[in-house]
Protein backbone atom coordinates (compact mmCIF):
# COMPACT_ATOMS: atom_id res chain seq x y z
CA UNK A 1 0.00 0.00 0.00
CA UNK A 2 1.10 3.56 -0.68
CA UNK A 3 2.23 5.63 2.29
CA UNK A 4 0.47 8.90 3.03
CA UNK A 5 2.63 9.84 6.04
CA UNK A 6 6.21 8.71 6.66
CA UNK A 7 7.79 9.48 10.03
CA UNK A 8 11.51 8.89 9.76
CA UNK A 9 13.51 8.78 13.00
CA UNK A 10 11.57 11.65 14.58
CA UNK A 11 12.54 12.89 18.03
CA UNK A 12 11.15 15.80 20.01
CA UNK A 13 12.73 17.19 23.15
CA UNK A 14 11.93 20.05 25.50
CA UNK A 15 14.19 21.93 27.88
CA UNK A 16 13.10 22.13 31.51
CA UNK A 17 14.74 23.76 34.50
CA UNK A 18 14.13 20.78 36.76
CA UNK A 19 15.16 17.91 34.49
CA UNK A 20 17.10 19.54 31.67
CA UNK A 21 16.44 18.00 28.25
CA UNK A 22 13.31 15.83 28.26
CA UNK A 23 12.33 13.69 25.27
CA UNK A 24 8.65 13.46 24.37
CA UNK A 25 9.53 11.29 21.34
CA UNK A 26 12.68 9.31 20.57
CA UNK A 27 13.62 8.12 17.08
CA UNK A 28 10.06 7.22 16.07
CA UNK A 29 9.69 5.45 12.71
CA UNK A 30 6.23 4.91 11.34
CA UNK A 31 4.36 4.73 8.02
CA UNK A 32 0.66 5.54 7.76
CA UNK A 33 -1.03 4.32 4.59
CA UNK A 34 -3.21 6.22 2.18
CA UNK A 35 -6.95 5.89 2.90
CA UNK A 36 -6.55 4.09 6.23
CA UNK A 37 -7.94 4.80 9.69
CA UNK A 38 -4.82 4.84 11.85
CA UNK A 39 -4.76 5.30 15.62
CA UNK A 40 -2.00 6.47 17.97
CA UNK A 41 -2.89 4.79 21.25
CA UNK A 42 -1.29 5.14 24.64
CA UNK A 43 -1.56 6.59 28.15
CA UNK A 44 -1.20 10.28 28.97
CA UNK A 45 2.35 11.49 28.43
CA UNK A 46 3.31 8.76 25.95
CA UNK A 47 3.98 11.24 23.11
CA UNK A 48 0.95 10.56 20.91
CA UNK A 49 -0.38 14.14 20.92
CA UNK A 50 3.14 15.50 20.35
CA UNK A 51 3.43 13.28 17.28
CA UNK A 52 0.05 14.51 16.01
CA UNK A 53 1.15 18.13 16.47
CA UNK A 54 4.35 17.43 14.55
CA UNK A 55 2.33 16.04 11.62
CA UNK A 56 0.06 19.10 11.75
CA UNK A 57 3.03 21.47 11.87
CA UNK A 58 2.18 23.01 15.26
CA UNK A 59 5.55 21.76 16.54
CA UNK A 60 8.88 21.17 14.80
CA UNK A 61 10.87 17.95 15.35
CA UNK A 62 14.19 18.09 17.16
CA UNK A 63 15.48 15.44 14.76
CA UNK A 64 14.16 13.32 11.91
CA UNK A 65 11.83 13.96 8.97
CA UNK A 66 8.11 13.84 8.25
CA UNK A 67 6.74 13.38 4.75
CA UNK A 68 3.10 13.84 3.80
CA UNK A 69 2.47 12.32 0.40
CA UNK A 70 5.34 13.51 -1.76
CA UNK A 71 5.93 16.63 0.34
CA UNK A 72 8.68 17.30 2.86
CA UNK A 73 6.57 18.61 5.75
CA UNK A 74 9.52 20.46 7.29
CA UNK A 75 9.40 22.95 4.45
CA UNK A 76 5.68 23.66 4.94
CA UNK A 77 3.91 25.81 7.56
CA UNK A 78 0.72 24.31 9.07
CA UNK A 79 -1.63 26.16 6.70
CA UNK A 80 0.21 24.85 3.64
CA UNK A 81 0.05 21.18 4.64
CA UNK A 82 -2.72 18.99 3.13
CA UNK A 83 -3.93 18.33 6.66
CA UNK A 84 -6.81 19.44 8.87
CA UNK A 85 -7.29 18.89 12.61
CA UNK A 86 -10.36 18.24 14.76
CA UNK A 87 -9.60 19.25 18.34
CA UNK A 88 -10.96 17.87 21.58
CA UNK A 89 -12.70 21.18 22.35
CA UNK A 90 -14.33 21.45 18.86
CA UNK A 91 -13.30 25.17 18.78
CA UNK A 92 -16.50 26.36 17.07
CA UNK A 93 -17.08 30.10 16.75
CA UNK A 94 -20.10 30.86 18.99
CA UNK A 95 -21.12 34.00 17.02
CA UNK A 96 -21.27 32.10 13.71
CA UNK A 97 -23.98 29.79 12.43
CA UNK A 98 -23.24 26.18 11.61
CA UNK A 99 -22.90 27.03 7.91
CA UNK A 100 -20.60 29.97 8.67
CA UNK A 101 -18.40 27.78 10.88
CA UNK A 102 -18.05 25.19 8.12
CA UNK A 103 -17.37 27.90 5.53
CA UNK A 104 -14.69 29.67 7.58
CA UNK A 105 -11.71 27.57 6.48
CA UNK A 106 -12.75 27.76 2.84
CA UNK A 107 -12.98 31.55 3.08
CA UNK A 108 -9.46 31.66 4.49
CA UNK A 109 -8.34 29.63 1.47
CA UNK A 110 -10.09 32.19 -0.78
CA UNK A 111 -12.33 29.62 -2.42
CA UNK A 112 -14.97 31.17 -4.71
CA UNK A 113 -18.34 31.80 -3.05
CA UNK A 114 -20.41 29.39 -5.19
CA UNK A 115 -17.86 26.64 -4.48
CA UNK A 116 -17.95 27.45 -0.75
CA UNK A 117 -21.73 27.16 -0.66
CA UNK A 118 -21.63 23.84 -2.51
CA UNK A 119 -18.94 22.39 -0.25
CA UNK A 120 -20.74 23.54 2.92
CA UNK A 121 -23.93 21.83 1.78
CA UNK A 122 -22.04 18.65 0.89
CA UNK A 123 -20.11 18.59 4.19
CA UNK A 124 -23.25 19.11 6.30
CA UNK A 125 -25.04 16.38 4.34
CA UNK A 126 -22.10 14.07 4.98
CA UNK A 127 -22.42 14.52 8.77
CA UNK A 128 -26.23 14.48 8.57
CA UNK A 129 -26.77 18.09 9.64
CA UNK A 130 -28.43 19.36 6.46
CA UNK A 131 -31.24 21.03 8.42
CA UNK A 132 -29.01 22.71 11.00
CA UNK A 133 -27.15 25.22 8.80
CA UNK A 134 -28.76 28.31 10.35
CA UNK A 135 -28.38 27.28 13.98
CA UNK A 136 -25.68 28.48 16.38
CA UNK A 137 -23.36 26.18 18.37
CA UNK A 138 -25.20 26.93 21.64
CA UNK A 139 -28.35 25.45 20.07
CA UNK A 140 -26.65 22.10 19.40
CA UNK A 141 -25.94 19.03 21.50
CA UNK A 142 -22.38 17.89 22.13
CA UNK A 143 -22.63 15.26 19.42
CA UNK A 144 -23.99 17.78 16.92
CA UNK A 145 -21.17 20.22 17.72
CA UNK A 146 -18.70 17.41 17.11
CA UNK A 147 -20.24 16.81 13.70
CA UNK A 148 -19.98 20.50 12.82
CA UNK A 149 -16.28 20.40 13.71
CA UNK A 150 -15.89 17.36 11.46
CA UNK A 151 -17.75 19.05 8.60
CA UNK A 152 -15.55 22.14 8.92
CA UNK A 153 -12.41 19.99 8.79
CA UNK A 154 -13.65 17.92 5.84
CA UNK A 155 -14.92 20.81 3.69
CA UNK A 156 -11.43 21.83 2.41
CA UNK A 157 -10.91 18.20 1.29
CA UNK A 158 -7.62 17.51 3.07
CA UNK A 159 -5.56 14.43 2.32
CA UNK A 160 -5.20 13.76 6.06
CA UNK A 161 -7.61 14.41 8.92
CA UNK A 162 -6.04 14.51 12.39
CA UNK A 163 -8.34 13.78 15.34
CA UNK A 164 -7.07 14.77 18.78
CA UNK A 165 -9.21 12.76 21.26
CA UNK A 166 -12.37 14.16 19.63
CA UNK A 167 -14.84 11.99 21.55
CA UNK A 168 -13.53 12.43 25.09
CA UNK A 169 -16.14 15.05 26.06
CA UNK A 170 -19.11 12.89 25.05
CA UNK A 171 -21.12 10.49 27.19
CA UNK A 172 -20.72 6.74 26.64
CA UNK A 173 -23.75 6.20 24.40
CA UNK A 174 -22.90 9.19 22.21
CA UNK A 175 -19.28 8.09 21.99
CA UNK A 176 -20.41 4.73 20.58
CA UNK A 177 -22.59 6.47 18.01
CA UNK A 178 -19.79 8.83 16.98
CA UNK A 179 -17.34 5.94 16.63
CA UNK A 180 -19.61 4.50 13.95
CA UNK A 181 -19.99 7.93 12.34
CA UNK A 182 -16.23 8.53 12.18
CA UNK A 183 -15.61 5.13 10.61
CA UNK A 184 -18.39 5.73 8.09
CA UNK A 185 -16.99 9.16 7.17
CA UNK A 186 -13.49 7.79 6.71
CA UNK A 187 -14.73 5.03 4.41
CA UNK A 188 -16.97 7.38 2.40
CA UNK A 189 -14.36 10.10 1.90
CA UNK A 190 -11.26 7.91 1.47
CA UNK A 191 -9.31 10.47 3.52
CA UNK A 192 -6.51 9.18 5.76
CA UNK A 193 -7.70 9.55 9.37
CA UNK A 194 -5.14 9.70 12.20
CA UNK A 195 -6.76 9.43 15.63
CA UNK A 196 -5.12 10.09 19.00
CA UNK A 197 -6.80 8.37 21.95
CA UNK A 198 -6.07 6.68 25.26
CA UNK A 199 -9.27 4.63 24.97
CA UNK A 200 -8.39 1.05 23.97
CA UNK A 201 -11.95 0.06 23.08
CA UNK A 202 -12.30 3.11 20.84
CA UNK A 203 -9.08 2.24 19.03
CA UNK A 204 -10.06 -1.41 18.55
CA UNK A 205 -13.52 -0.48 17.24
CA UNK A 206 -12.48 2.07 14.61
CA UNK A 207 -8.95 1.44 13.43
CA UNK A 208 -7.48 -0.32 10.43
CA UNK A 209 -4.15 -0.27 12.27
CA UNK A 210 -2.98 0.86 15.70
CA UNK A 211 0.38 2.09 17.00
CA UNK A 212 0.68 1.47 20.74
CA UNK A 213 2.96 4.07 22.33
CA UNK A 214 4.69 4.42 25.68
CA UNK A 215 7.30 6.89 26.95
CA UNK A 216 7.98 8.39 23.54
CA UNK A 217 8.37 5.08 21.68
CA UNK A 218 6.17 3.02 19.38
CA UNK A 219 6.02 -0.45 20.95
CA UNK A 220 3.85 -2.28 18.42
CA UNK A 221 1.99 -1.58 15.17
CA UNK A 222 -0.71 -3.86 13.79
CA UNK A 223 -4.38 -4.32 13.07
CA UNK A 224 -6.73 -4.53 16.09
CA UNK A 225 -6.83 -8.32 16.16
CA UNK A 226 -3.03 -8.63 15.92
CA UNK A 227 -2.57 -6.13 18.76
CA UNK A 228 -5.17 -7.84 20.95
CA UNK A 229 -4.33 -11.48 20.27
CA UNK A 230 -0.55 -11.16 19.91
CA UNK A 231 0.76 -8.39 22.18
CA UNK A 232 4.50 -7.90 21.72
CA UNK A 233 5.23 -6.91 25.32
CA UNK A 234 3.78 -6.94 28.81
CA UNK A 235 2.90 -3.24 28.49
CA UNK A 236 0.81 -3.87 25.36
CA UNK A 237 -0.88 -6.90 26.93
CA UNK A 238 -1.78 -4.90 30.04
CA UNK A 239 -2.84 -1.76 28.20
CA UNK A 240 -5.01 -3.33 25.49
CA UNK A 241 -8.03 -4.78 27.26
CA UNK A 242 -7.56 -7.07 30.24
CA UNK A 243 -4.87 -9.69 30.50
CA UNK A 244 -3.71 -12.23 33.07
CA UNK A 245 0.09 -12.21 33.22
CA UNK A 246 1.41 -15.36 34.85
CA UNK A 247 4.93 -16.67 35.53
CA UNK A 248 6.03 -19.65 33.45
CA UNK A 249 9.04 -21.56 32.19
CA UNK A 250 10.12 -22.85 28.79
CA UNK A 251 10.04 -26.64 28.64
CA UNK A 252 13.51 -28.13 28.32
CA UNK A 253 15.18 -24.84 29.29
CA UNK A 254 15.94 -22.97 32.46
CA UNK A 255 14.60 -19.65 31.17
CA UNK A 256 11.69 -18.03 33.02
CA UNK A 257 9.01 -16.33 30.94
CA UNK A 258 5.80 -14.38 31.41
CA UNK A 259 2.61 -15.78 29.89
CA UNK A 260 -0.45 -13.67 29.02
CA UNK A 261 -3.96 -15.15 28.79
CA UNK A 262 -7.08 -13.05 28.19
CA UNK A 263 -9.84 -13.44 30.86
CA UNK A 264 -12.45 -14.50 28.30
CA UNK A 265 -10.23 -17.47 27.29
CA UNK A 266 -10.05 -18.83 30.85
CA UNK A 267 -12.69 -21.35 31.88
CA UNK A 268 -13.57 -22.30 35.43
CA UNK A 269 -15.77 -25.16 36.65
CA UNK A 270 -16.63 -26.36 40.17
CA UNK A 271 -13.90 -28.64 41.51
CA UNK A 272 -16.60 -31.10 42.60
CA UNK A 273 -17.51 -31.72 38.95
CA UNK A 274 -16.61 -35.36 38.21
CA UNK A 275 -15.21 -34.39 34.79
CA UNK A 276 -13.23 -31.40 36.06
CA UNK A 277 -9.67 -31.33 34.79
CA UNK A 278 -7.40 -28.42 34.05
CA UNK A 279 -4.22 -26.62 34.83
CA UNK A 280 -4.78 -25.61 38.44
CA UNK A 281 -7.20 -25.41 41.32
CA UNK A 282 -8.17 -22.15 42.92
CA UNK A 283 -10.72 -20.36 45.05
CA UNK A 284 -13.09 -17.66 43.82
CA UNK A 285 -12.42 -14.43 45.69
CA UNK A 286 -15.08 -12.25 44.08
CA UNK A 287 -17.84 -12.31 41.47
CA UNK A 288 -18.86 -9.17 39.56
CA UNK A 289 -21.87 -9.07 37.24
CA UNK A 290 -21.11 -6.82 34.24
CA UNK A 291 -24.30 -7.21 32.23
CA UNK A 292 -23.04 -8.98 29.13
CA UNK A 293 -20.81 -11.29 31.15
CA UNK A 294 -19.59 -12.07 34.66
CA UNK A 295 -16.08 -11.44 35.99
CA UNK A 296 -14.55 -13.95 38.43
CA UNK A 297 -11.38 -13.25 40.39
CA UNK A 298 -9.68 -16.49 41.34
CA UNK A 299 -6.81 -17.01 43.78
CA UNK A 300 -4.37 -19.78 42.87
CA UNK A 301 -2.28 -19.30 46.01
CA UNK A 302 1.26 -17.98 46.28
CA UNK A 303 -0.01 -14.45 45.55
CA UNK A 304 -1.20 -15.48 42.07
CA UNK A 305 -4.63 -14.24 41.03
CA UNK A 306 -6.32 -14.34 37.68
CA UNK A 307 -9.54 -13.08 36.14
CA UNK A 308 -12.03 -15.12 34.13
CA UNK A 309 -14.93 -13.68 32.14
CA UNK A 310 -17.90 -15.88 31.24
CA UNK A 311 -21.14 -15.18 29.39
CA UNK A 312 -23.16 -17.74 31.33
CA UNK A 313 -22.79 -17.58 35.11
CA UNK A 314 -22.71 -20.99 36.85
CA UNK A 315 -24.95 -21.06 39.96
CA UNK A 316 -22.28 -22.92 41.95
CA UNK A 317 -19.57 -20.36 41.17
CA UNK A 318 -19.90 -17.97 44.08
CA UNK A 319 -17.29 -16.35 46.30
CA UNK A 320 -15.41 -19.03 48.24
CA UNK A 321 -16.11 -21.83 45.74
CA UNK A 322 -13.18 -24.12 44.87
CA UNK A 323 -12.77 -24.35 41.09
CA UNK A 324 -10.66 -25.92 38.38
CA UNK A 325 -9.05 -23.44 36.01
CA UNK A 326 -8.15 -24.16 32.37
CA UNK A 327 -7.43 -22.50 29.03
CA UNK A 328 -6.45 -23.72 25.52
CA UNK A 329 -2.74 -23.93 24.70
CA UNK A 330 -3.14 -21.79 21.59
CA UNK A 331 -4.29 -18.69 23.49
CA UNK A 332 -1.12 -18.39 25.61
CA UNK A 333 1.16 -15.55 24.57
CA UNK A 334 4.78 -15.35 25.68
CA UNK A 335 5.65 -11.73 26.46
CA UNK A 336 8.76 -9.65 26.13
CA UNK A 337 9.60 -7.88 29.37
Amino acid sequence: MRSMIDIEGVSKSFSTKAAGQVFALEAVRLSIFDKEFFTLLGPSGCGKTTLLRLIAGFEAPTAGKIRIGDLDAAALPPQARPVNTVFQSYALFPHMTVAENVAFGLEMLKVARPEIDARVRAALAMVRLDNFASRYPRQLSGGQQQRVALARALAPRPKVLLLDEPLSALDLKLRKEMQSELKRLQQETGITFVLVTHDQEEALAMSDRIAVMSAGHVLQVGNPREIYDNPASRFVADFIGESNVLPGALLGRSADVMIAVRPERISIVPAANDNAAGRARGRIESVTFLGLDTLYEVSLGEDIRLRSRARDAHPALGAGAVVVVDWPDDVERQLAK
